[in-house]
């Protein structure tokens, strides 16, 4: 249906007040309730002309058929739906005038230290997911130990934690609602960067136009738009005429891909989900992609699948290696990674695209892995814990931001040390939440903070440490280890 707005009948209305009042409800409280604001709700009552989504989440919200109560006649003005021809001028129009636009956001990525930016097509490597997210499946420790090796290159894709994977592309395609999960550092703001380039040059859905929007600049502007103004303000900045943006999304036109849901602070999150939902019921013809990390998720959007990013696997990470020192040598490339294969507890490591990255960096000023591989780790250790999320001006909100870099080291550092004395390498989630309590409560009465000591969430605080770090990881539901066994052991040492 291509009619943008709709008018309550005389009879109508009176049956919406009914509904009202069986709910409790007044006109505020329901505009409240649906995220809007007073205006439409007040226009609906009055028996004016409102936005069509509008004035059927309102029937739906008062369990009203919408179809029986509006005006047969409320749309002699409207103007009639664009053709197809003008629709497909309108997309080749649109996409000349955003094109440096989406190049200049999305082309180029800069990480760690790098000391200038690169094309991102020049780096980039293809990325895998998995069907299933793995920290969802229902298996107890004895059968994820049954065939796990700590011996071998990249264990925890070893025996029954081993998926199927495929391109990440085809999950794109397969879905038009995807949202992507994956833990810090693993390649969601790269796919998702690398998607809306290939919209942009045409080698994906041309027929579309990319709109890429990072959920933490959208949350944070001062004057709280919403989705689609936010867009039209965009594409306005490009030269792009007023109403198309409308247009396009109700012809569904686009691919919206919507960034780091996981880095919206905790003040605007609710705002931004709900905003998500009703943008995307609204314009529910595009394609949509929402990446956030996989310890975050803890909401559901109906209508979308949700894949897990795969780790890199042998054949990534010599790509990676290789596009990486292309600009160099290509001896230099073989050099790295005969001394990769040489250091197994490294090249576990590598698995994760943001630290093969530092890898990478720290191999272009040391030609070496062997002499200070502890300084490298602590390094490592350094990025997830605090360095990533400073060089992106991320804030992280709840009470594990209470304990600092080295108290939070600290924890891990006993928590390490506790099951590599008995030969574990997994564990319940209920004894690290123990271990946890026991930390807080000990850091608390040293410190003589006795609020602090009331406000233990260990629940909370371990989610936070598998999402905001990733050091931790649940495996499957309610069994956790480290990320890479190299982290135990490393903190096992320094605890000691």
């Amino acid at each position: 249906m291509t009619r943008r707005s709709l008018q309550a009948s005389a009879k109508g209305i009176s049956k919406a007040e009914a509904a009202l009042i069986r709910n409790s409800l007044t006109q505020q409280g329901l505009a409240g309730e649906l995220g809007i604001s007073r205006q439409p709700v007040t226009k609906f009552f009055q028996g004016k002309p409102v936005d069509r989504y509008i004035f059927v989440t309102i029937c739906e919200k008062l369990n009203l058929n919408w179809e029986e109560i509006i005006i047969s006649s409320s749309f002699p003005n409207e103007e009639q739906p664009a053709s197809v021809s003008q629709i497909q001028s309108l997309v080749q129009n649109v996409r000349e005038k955003v094109h440096d636009s989406i190049q200049r956001r999305c082309g180029v990525i800069r990480v760690l230290d790098m000391e200038r930016p690169r094309r991102l097509d020049t780096i980039y490597t293809h990325v895998n997911i998995l069907e299933r997210v793995a920290g969802r499946r229902r298996l107890d420790i004895a059968e994820i130990v049954r065939d796990f090796n700590p011996k071998k290159f990249n264990c925890f894709n070893l025996g029954i934690l081993e998926q199927p994977r495929w391109p990440a592309l085809e999950a794109v395609e397969r879905y038009d609602k995807l949202m992507i999960l994956g833990k810090p550092g693993i390649g969601k703001t790269i796919f998702l960067k690398w998607l809306a380039i290939q919209c942009n040059l045409g080698e994906y859905r041309s027929d579309r136009v990319p709109i890429f929007i990072d959920l933490k600049d959208f949350a944070e502007v001062r004057e709280q738009p919403n989705l689609l103004e936010y867009i039209t303000e965009q594409f306005e900045d490009c030269g792009v005429v007023p109403n198309a943006a409308l247009t396009l999304l109700t012809q569904g036109h686009t691919i919206v891909l919507l960034d780091g849901l996981d880095q919206v602070r905790d003040a605007d999150f609710n705002r931004v989900v709900q905003e998500i939902r009703r943008f995307t019921t609204r314009f529910y013809a595009n394609s949509f992609v929402i990446t956030c990390r996989v310890a975050a998720a803890n909401y559901i959007f109906e209508q979308f699948a949700e894949v897990e990013i795969a780790d890199f696997d042998d054949q990534q990470i010599t790509e990676f290696v290789i596009k990486w020192f292309q600009e160099k040598a290509a001896i230099k490339a073989q050099d790295f990674l005969q001394k990769l294969q040489e250091n197994q507890s490294l090249k576990e490591l590598a698995t994760n695209p943001l630290l093969l990255s530092f890898l990478c960096l720290f191999f272009e000023k040391i030609a070496d892995f062997t002499r200070i591989k502890s300084e490298i780790y602590q390094e490592a250790l350094n990025i997830l814990l605090k360095q990533w999320d400073d060089q992106r001006h991320i804030q992280r909100d709840g009470i594990y931001q209470q304990l600092s870099r080295r108290q939070t080291q600290e924890l891990l550092s006993e928590l390490a040390r506790k099951y590599w004395e008995i030969g574990e390498y997994f564990f319940k989630q209920e004894a690290i939440e123990k271990q946890i309590t026991e930390y807080i409560r000990s850091l608390a009465q040293d410190q003589k903070n006795l609020d602090f000591l009331e406000e233990i969430d260990s629940e909370g605080f371990l989610k936070s440490i598998e999402y905001q770090n990733g050091l931790l990881v649940e495996r499957a539901r309610g069994i956790y280890s480290f990320s890479h066994i190299t982290f135990q052991e490393y903190l096992v040492a320094k605890d000691i």
